[in-house]
This record gives C-alpha cells, sequence and structure tokens, in this order.
C-alpha cells in the first residue's frame, strides 16, 4: 500500500532513543502516539502541545450524536483527566506553537501561553498538527450563522442554530452528509448543495453514491447536484437564503460549510520538509529530511503507484502513531492492516476497507430480502482492492479480516450472490 520512499535527510541523528519527546497537536493520532510509546516502554518524557484548552476529545461523534443530544462534553474525551498524570504524560492545553527550529541536539519549540511566551528544547518532535476546515470566498460567507465543523466549539454553535429554521449544507462529502441526516433526524429542513456530478465524489464509486443519494431524498432532504452556491444573502434578521450559480434562492437561517480540510504545515514548512497538500511522510512517518516525524490528517502518503494521498480516519491516526512510535524506539514498524473508515448517515451505515484508486472492474452485491444491504467491490485485474458497505456490518467484517491475510480472489470467485460472502470468504488464505 505505502512504498519505500527515502527521506532526503541524515538519518544518523534519529538512531539513539530520544530522552524527551514533543508532540504538537493532541487529537486521536497523538493520544495514539504517546499510548504506544509508554505500551512499548518508552519511559522518557512526553509533551502534548494543544492549541485547545480543554482535554482531548474524539471528533467523530460532533456530526451526530453530539448534535443529538446524546453526547457531553465528559462522553467524548479520549482518555479521563487522571490518565496523562498516570502514564506522565505532559499535557499543555491552550498552548498556541508559534516557533520550531533545529537545534544540534533536537529541536526547540516557541509556544504561546496566556500567560506569556515559553521556549522548550526536546530530543525529537512529532507533528500531530491536524487540518483545518476550508471555508468558502462567497459574499456574505461572513455572517456569524455560516458555520464549519471541526472542533467542539464548532459543534456547539450549530448545535445551537440547528432547529432555528431551514439548514443549507454546502459540501456533498462526509461531514456534510452526517449532518445534513442528523438535522433531518431533528426536524430541520435541509438542503444539501453539491458541486460535482455525485455524492462522496472523491471517496466511494458510482453506484454506492447513487444508493446513499436516494436514501437522503428518502429522508426529505433536497439534494441539488451540480450547483455551486455564488452568494449567501442576509439582513438584519440573519440569513435569509442561499443564491446558486443558475439563479436559484435556497432559503437558509443557518449555512454549514462542508467542503473539507486543509491540512496544517506550517510548522512543518518552517523546519524545511517537503509539503504537497500535507507533510509528505514514508511508511515509518519519517519527513523529507530524515528526522522530523508527523502523523494524522496533517500529512500526505506515497503509494506504490508512485501516487500521494491523504487518509482522514482513526484507523489512519492510529495506524501512524505505531509506525512513529517504532521509529522513535529503532523498533521495527508493524505491519499495516488495510485502511478502513466508517460513516452513519442517519440510518444508513457505510464501511469502507481498502483504497478505490485503479481498480479495473466492480461487483455489486445485493440482496432482495434485505433491501437495505449493498456491497461494492472493487477489483484491479484478479485482486480486490477495496469494497463499500452499506448496512452490511457482517460482510465489512469478513471483508476487512479477508484482505488483511491478504485476500486474493478475483470477481468471478466473489460474483455468486447466492452465497454469503463470509461463506465465500472463510477459506481465504495469503497467496501469491
Amino acid at each position: 500500500m505505502i512504498d519505500s520512499y527515502q527521506p532526503t535527510g541524515d538519518q544518523a541523528s534519529i538512531t539513539a532513543t530520544p530522552s524527551s519527546v514533543a508532540v504538537i497537536g493532541a487529537s486521536h493520532a497523538a493520544i495514539a502516539l504517546a499510548d504506544r510509546l509508554r505500551a512499548m516502554g518508552y519511559e522518557g518524557g512526553i509533551t502534548l502541545f494543544s492549541d485547545e484548552d480543554r482535554i482531548p476529545y474524539q471528533r467523530p461523534p460532533l456530526s451526530k450524536a453530539w448534535l443529538r443530544g446524546e453526547a457531553t462534553g465528559e462522553s467524548v474525551l479520549l482518555r479521563d483527566g487522571g490518565y496523562y498524570e498516570d502514564r506522565k504524560i505532559e499535557l499543555v492545553t491552550g498552548a498556541r506553537v508559534e516557533h520550531l527550529e533545529r537545534t544540534a541536539d533536537g529541536v526547540r519549540v516557541a509556544f504561546v501561553l496566556p500567560g506569556g511566551r515559553h521556549v522548550r528544547e526536546y530530543d525529537r518532535i512529532v507533528l500531530a498538527t491536524g487540518a483545518s476546515a476550508r471555508r468558502l470566498d462567497l459574499p456574505g460567507a461572513d455572517h456569524e450563522g455560516v458555520l464549519v465543523l471541526r472542533g467542539l466549539d464548532d459543534a456547539r454553535r450549530l448545535a445551537a442554530r440547528v432547529a432555528s429554521g431551514p439548514t443549507v449544507v454546502i459540501g456533498g462529502g462526509f461531514i456534510g452528509l452526517e449532518v445534513a441526516a442528523t438535522a433531518r433526524l431533528l426536524g430541520a429542513d435541509v438542503t444539501v448543495v453539491e458541486a460535482g456530478a455525485q455524492l462522496l465524489g472523491r471517496a466511494v464509486g458510482a453506484t454506492t453514491a447513487e444508493t446513499l443519494l436516494k436514501a437522503h431524498r428518502a429522508m426529505a432532504t433536497d439534494v441539488v447536484l451540480g450547483a455551486v452556491p455564488t452568494e449567501i444573502i442576509y439582513d438584519h434578521n440573519g440569513i435569509r437564503h442561499v443564491i446558486l450559480a443558475d439563479g436559484r434562492e435556497v432559503p437558509a437561517s443557518t449555512v454549514l460549510i462542508g467542503v473539507g480540510a486543509q491540512p496544517r504545515t506550517e510548522l512543518a514548512e518552517q523546519l524545511g520538509v517537503e509539503c504537497d497538500n500535507g507533510v509528505v511522510v514514508d511508511a515509518d512517518c519519517r519527513a523529507s529530511d530524515g528526522w522530523t516525524l508527523a502523523i494524522g490528517d496533517c500529512t500526505v502518503q506515497n503509494s506504490q503507484s508512485g501516487t500521494r494521498y491523504r487518509l482522514e480516519s482513526v484507523d489512519n491516526a492510529t495506524e501512524q502513531a505505531h509506525a512513529a512510535a517504532a521509529a522513535i524506539l529503532g523498533e521495527d514498524r508493524p505491519v499495516r492492516q488495510e485502511p478502513w473508515f466508517w460513516s452513519d448517515q442517519g440510518d444508513q451505515k457505510l464501511q469502507i476497507v481498502g483504497l478505490l484508486g485503479g481498480h479495473t472492474s466492480v461487483i455489486v452485491r445485493r440482496d432482495a430480502s434485505k433491501p437495505r444491504r449493498q456491497v461494492a467491490l472493487y477489483f484491479s485485474g484478479e485482486r480486490l482492492i477495496a469494497a463499500e458497505c452499506l448496512n452490511a456490518p457482517a460482510d465489512f467484517v469478513a471483508l476487512r479480516a479477508a484482505m488483511s491475510r491478504g485476500c486474493r480472489l478475483g470477481p468471478a470467485a466473489l460474483s455468486d450472490q447466492s452465497v454469503p460472502l463470509k461463506k465465500l470468504l472463510d477459506p481465504v488464505r495469503v497467496g501469491g
């Protein structure tokens, strides 16, 4: 999946186990790294810098359970407050890291707290800076009712407004569709405006996208494809509507911008490492200088075919954290499993394993007795490379296990829809 991309820097300086590690960022990837280092017996100092003034929390519930009022500040925490003290992990919250500088022995970190500016030195640095929500440069986009959803503060603002009137979601990606489905369950009138010809255009195939489109429309969500917003109109009473390029006026009192995320690479650029829509890393999570490590949503990876891709998922954050921990301690990199993702959109549960790029054929499996269930299988020649499972969790588990074992079944072997997938996949072993 990931090739043996070679950094250009001198790696002699990373052979010794560091006595201190600084992690810039404190979301899932950072916590998973700290977990892994301690689990591997590392006894040195670990410092996590968070620019938020709260204990690190999970982000996936924000577009679903949080909006439904089923989650609290405590329930979304990645770890409780005592975790960090128990494992001797220093968590510095409300810290804006403004400058990184390589030194002869490590790295100098300059950061600002409410009480002033501070400078510390560490042996190793790991960038887990994440990504920020993209915004649109539209007339009217500066109104307080035009929101994004990336963090807990964003979720609180959205939850406070979602029942106030019509909601327009600009962008038919995962976040936008999850919010749209949740808002509909709460009784809001919702319109999704997507510039592309299908929903989730960069993430799923056409068949899965079409099924999800029908599901959202069945929830009474107005989904407009091939539509470009040009202006957001508001007056002293608030937002009135969103104007589309074709002249249509879509009523709105709240607008959510869900058009993807921008990797936060400013600190990586200070260190002079290669960035290309993310910090470019190899399979060990090393940046181009061979010394800096980067993990999570801020990274971009190299595929075996030579293309670069980004993965924004809990699974990728965990896998990269484990790889980075091994690199810090000079251990062998753990075997990486097939990447996987999930998205809950109302009553639709989408689970994906593998990467779609480069597929040559697709088989869509359906069961007349279970019309909500659908599985799309993607092949490169005779090799299964990805699967999209809608409302089919058992099939997802079987496919993920088979692909992790090195599934070599081709389209012919998996096309018989009279035989359950699990039965077809059970005999699979690693092949040549």
